[in-house]
């Protein structure tokens, strides 16, 4: 059982590599377009920034970006894009897990959150500069990963971090005998963000600045962050 894990975790990260560079080879086949490309694409990488219920039980993380879309006109246009992030917690969001989990070895954890959303971006663009809105919606889906088993035992007061790693709650305590190492949540979820673009060798080649915000309602905690982005688009 154990060896499938390994397995498993270079079949993702071959899926996230290919998900990520799928948006190169349109940035190579539009080389000859002029005037206004009917085609967009994009590729980042993602500072992640939790805010609100999320930044209680996680710190910052990483992640990446990358898009696909349709230009109607200059400002008008439809992006298809896929996220990951990876976000940690501190190691006071993990304490009361080692407490249950005994001393005998450091608890570390941390979880992966994807996203597969449509956007809508309005944009204004200078021979130079370029500013633009964007937002959309699609599903978001979190991946919890604790590095050993924590089994709960009885009286244990509940609070946002465990709810976070996926155990349940009764009356104001963590339900007992609940063994866990990882638990996934997903939900519909929205977004919305401004971004700044700069021109970089030949149009329509630019690099982009984004700040957007995330709000997915998953179980018991909202999963809530603010993604800065740095990357290229054309």
């Amino acid at each position: 059982m154990g060896k499938s894990i390994p397995g498993r975790k270079w079949l993702l990260r071959n899926i996230i590599l290919a998900i990520a560079l799928a948006p190169l080879p349109l940035l190579h086949a539009q080389n000859d377009c002029t005037g206004m490309c009917k085609l967009n694409s994009n590729l980042g990488m993602v500072v992640n920034i939790p805010v609100s219920s999320t930044a209680h039980v996680m710190g910052t993380g990483w992640g990446a970006t990358g898009g696909v879309g349709y230009n109607f006109n200059l400002n008008n246009a439809v992006i298809g894009e896929f996220l990951w992030n990876r976000m940690y917690p501190s190691s006071r969001v993990l304490l009361p897990l080692q407490t249950e989990a005994s001393q005998s070895s450091i608890l570390n954890g941390n979880s992966n959150l994807y996203a597969l959303t449509g956007n809508y971006r309005y944009e204004l663009s200078g021979q130079k500069f370029g500013t633009y809105l964007i937002g959309g919606g699609g599903w978001y889906f979190r991946k919890n990963w604790l590095s050993r088993q924590v089994t709960v035992g009885p009286g244990t007061i509940c609070t946002p971090a465990w709810l976070w790693w996926g155990f349940a709650c009764t009356s104001g305590t963590v339900t007992a005998n609940q063994t866990l190492a990882t638990s996934t949540t997903s939900a519909w979820g929205v977004n919305a963000g401004i971004g700044f673009t700069v021109r970089v060798g030949e149009a329509p080649y630019r690099l982009y600045t984004e700040a957007r915000f995330h709000y997915a309602p998953t179980k018991d905690i909202n999963t809530q962050f603010i993604a800065v982005t740095f990357g290229i688009r054309y």
